[in-house]
């Protein structure tokens, strides 16, 4: 039986009033109106999909599944509801229902049971500390997951190696050679890394003797990166967009030929990053290391 007119256009009004009251912050108040909505209009997958968009970006993943499950199911080819599904399944651990949403959504992910294997290559992911955000290059391993390879800066609160799940929206793009690269927002950490972030300063040392010391830590199984050229500061608007945009981010003193320069290291015990630096230092014995400490300690895992 079709709806009739009166309570399809009430439908409309509560949707949209979720909506304002989404746009003023009230969350509480949208999820309500939105749950009016569809108790008035079951079958229509708009206010399905708007609540399980916030319940997405506040983490409550099995609010979350359960919305964007009832948005398919009322229109099936829901590209953004499919999408979200996604997330909320790998969030939860629901491999069945994820691998069903991603291959409804047109993507050929592998069959099987356990998580998703569907390495789909180096991707910019953005994560959120308290201090500060870094665009951070990632391999991502399934649509929705992704292992931070980049030393993230202290601020941000991520590591080497986290595992992040991410928002399939782009907020902003990075270029990689000629190609250009949608950027994710990190939703949270699935996995934390086990390794622990450090900072050294160092001079007397060539670009090329820093970029020795970065390849012992990657033989070694760490990692490190010469923070002084690799941490571009980007406004909003850029960062979000396109950097080679038309703003000026100006990229400040540059460093002389022999430092200072500014490593960042990602090691699973101080005592290996410090092996490491002593070692490289013996084939570099003018470079001088100062104030090395551990910035950001590893997450203890149960």
């Amino acid at each position: 039986m079709p709806l009739r007119i009166g309570k399809a256009s009430k439908a409309t009004a509560l949707n949209e009033l979720g909506r304002r009251r989404d746009d003023e912050g009230d969350q509480d108040a949208a999820l309500e109106a939105y749950a009016q909505a569809s108790a008035i209009h079951p079958g229509w997958a708009v206010p399905w999909y708007n609540a399980g968009l916030i319940h997405k970006y506040r983490g409550e993943w099995a609010a979350s599944l359960q919305a964007n499950a009832r948005a398919v199911q009322c229109e099936p080819g829901n590209e953004g509801a499919l999408w979200n599904l996604g997330i909320a399944a790998t969030a939860l651990g629901d491999w069945t229902t994820a691998r069903r949403a991603w291959q409804q959504y047109g993507i050929q992910v592998p069959e099987g049971e356990g998580p998703v294997d569907f390495f789909i290559g180096l991707t910019p992911i953005r994560v959120h500390g308290d201090e500060a955000s870094d665009v951070v290059w990632s391999d991502r391993i399934d649509p929705a997951r992704a292992i931070l390879r980049n030393v993230p800066s202290p601020a941000c609160g991520h590591r080497f190696g986290d595992l992040v799940l991410h928002d399939g929206a782009a907020n902003g793009y990075r270029k990689r050679g000629d190609r250009e690269i949608p950027v994710f927002d990190a939703l949270e950490v699935i996995a934390p890394s086990d390794y622990s972030t450090y900072e050294v300063s160092i001079d007397d040392a060539t670009e090329e003797d820093i970029g020795a010391l970065i390849a012992r830590f990657e033989t070694a199984g760490a990692a490190a990166e010469n923070w002084t050229t690799s941490i571009q500061v980007l406004c909003k608007a850029c960062s979000e967009g396109r950097p080679d945009g038309e703003h000026n981010h100006a990229p400040g003193e540059p460093p002389a030929a022999c430092g200072p320069w500014h490593v960042g290291i990602a090691a699973r015990e101080e005592v290996q990053a410090r092996r490491i630096l002593d070692e490289w230092r013996q084939l570099t014995p003018k470079a001088g290391l100062r104030d090395f400490s551990c910035v950001l300690q590893a997450t203890p895992r149960s």
